[in-house]
């Protein structure tokens, strides 16, 4: 029996993704989790045969879990589905071990192809994805400043970006206030820039908020 667990902080999305799958996949079992943490801790107690997870839900975020989750069971293939343009967390996601990046808009029409796909062995990519990891594979030079932070600090500035504190991060992402601000200092010298306002004027320039 195909077992799927869906993670989404958004109980509308995971149980349409449900009833998308159980179309396809009558027989199969689909259950669901709201968040990161949750979503780690039902892989560590059982069996499953794909993970489709948003890569934004509350508290550590689903690049954080996809990262653990491959520590856990590496050949366990895991669907990141996420709002953001596919250049900003495709790459990332995939050199972090994801089997495929799929847009939320386009997951009604392309969930089930991604997932049969996937459960042949292969990756789900879009052209674009498969544009920029060529690029990647070719030591592409022209990156721009944020693709060289890391998937923390990638995420630590969009929070930052919105106008989230250091307490805030802190909070959300269970990291000390030190810590978050040690990360900051790296973004800050990463991107060459000096304050808060700075980093979202960056951001906004970039479409990354």
């Amino acid at each position: 029996m195909l077992r799927v667990l869906i993670a989404d902080d958004h109980t509308v999305v995971r149980k349409g993704l449900k009833l998308l799958l159980l179309e396809e996949f009558p027989d199969a079992q689909v259950e669901e989790t709201e968040d990161a943490e949750s979503l780690v801790k039902k892989v560590i107690k059982e069996q499953w045969d794909i993970v489709v997870t948003d890569i934004d839900m509350p508290g550590r975020s689903g690049l954080d879990a996809l990262v653990q989750i491959k520590e856990i069971s590496p050949n366990l293939p895991v669907l990141i589905l996420s709002l953001h343009a596919e250049e900003q967390y495709a790459i990332r996601a995939m050199k972090a071990g994801a089997s495929g990046y799929l847009s939320k808009k386009a997951a009604p029409e392309e969930l089930v192809n991604a997932v049969h796909k996937i459960l042949l062995g292969k990756k789900y990519i879009s052209d674009v994805i498969a544009d920029k990891l060529l690029g990647a594979i070719a030591g592409d030079s022209d990156k721009a400043p944020h693709e060289l932070l890391s998937n923390r600090e990638f995420d630590i500035m969009k929070l930052l970006a919105t106008g989230k504190t250091t307490s805030d991060i802190a909070a959300a992402l269970s990291l000390s206030g030190s810590t978050v601000s040690t990360y900051r200092t790296r973004i800050m010298a990463k991107l060459q820039l000096k304050t808060n306002s700075d980093i979202t004027r960056y951001a906004m320039d970039n479409k990354l908020v």
